[in-house]
């Protein structure tokens, strides 16, 4: 049996049990996709994220207990704080190589800063049945990116919400967003995952790929605070940058141990 390193991180916060927790693994060579699956499920958080160092730049990947993705912001965060708080790496930039292209992550003090391709949601007039009977509150409108997004008009109306997954597993994408603007925050959100063990995503650092363009064009704001209202709750200070975006928080770490393979 060969034993590998694992930590597990909160991210988008800087007290335990708050943010969203990651499973972050550093690998010498990439072990088999199957594999990894294998130890996202085992792992059983909503994602976990998988790097290897090729020179100067680190190549990531991201699992969640089902299937791997194009992009995750907590766990790219969570891999930041290993690589710079635990591995101590010179630099106070990391370059990330992934599906979704190159993602930057700088450290500036506590904090960390991810720069994230935008992604601009697209307003949708037939939207599918699921969706719009999946919660108990109908949305003022309906945009989709990789994600859905519904916009309701305040922070309690989303704070409302109550899910009915029966339907909400009948819609074909990766997550719901749920959004309004915010009252201590210039807008909060709400994250859900269709036919997933995840359901609710306590904080969803790539759903604000989608939410910073939305927001920036309705508030006219590039630097803007955002919330992610789940039970455990997050903060993301965030900024609109042409066809790019930077997301930044906290990160604090909960566990470190080791899994074993068989050679």
């Amino acid at each position: 049996m060969k034993a590998y390193p694992i930590y597990q991180v909160d991210a988008f916060t800087d007290v335990l049990f708050g943010g969203n927790p990651a499973a972050v693994c550093p690998l010498q060579s990439w072990l088999p996709t199957t594999t990894m699956q294998q130890l996202a499920m085992e792992n059983n958080l909503s994602e976990t994220a998988f790097f290897v160092q090729k020179g100067n730049l680190f190549e990531i990947r991201w699992f969640t207990p089902e299937i791997e993705i194009d992009l995750a912001g907590h766990p790219t965060l969570a891999t930041a704080f290993v690589i710079f708080n635990i591995l101590k790496t010179a630099t106070d930039t990391i370059q990330f190589e992934s599906k979704s292209g190159t993602l930057i992550v700088k450290k500036q003090g506590d904090r960390f800063i991810m720069n994230f391709p935008s992604r601009m949601p697209v307003k949708k007039e037939q939207v599918p049945t699921g969706l719009l009977k999946g919660f108990n509150i109908a949305p003022l409108s309906v945009w989709k990116s990789r994600d859905y997004l519904l916009i309701y008009p305040d922070e309690a109306t989303v704070q409302a919400l109550v899910p009915d997954f029966n339907q909400l597993n009948t819609v074909e994408t990766l997550g719901i967003i749920v959004s309004a603007p915010g009252n201590a925050s210039d807008f909060v959100s709400r994250f859900f995952v269709p036919n997933s063990v995840i359901g609710e995503d306590p904080v969803t650092g790539s759903a604000h790929a989608t939410l910073i363009p939305y927001w920036h064009r309705v508030l006219g704001k590039n630097q803007m605070l955002a919330k992610q209202i789940s039970k455990r709750g997050g903060n993301l200070w965030c900024e609109m940058l042409n066809d790019r975006v930077t997301i930044a928080g906290n990160a604090i770490l909960y566990m470190k141990g080791e899994y074993y393979l068989s050679e």
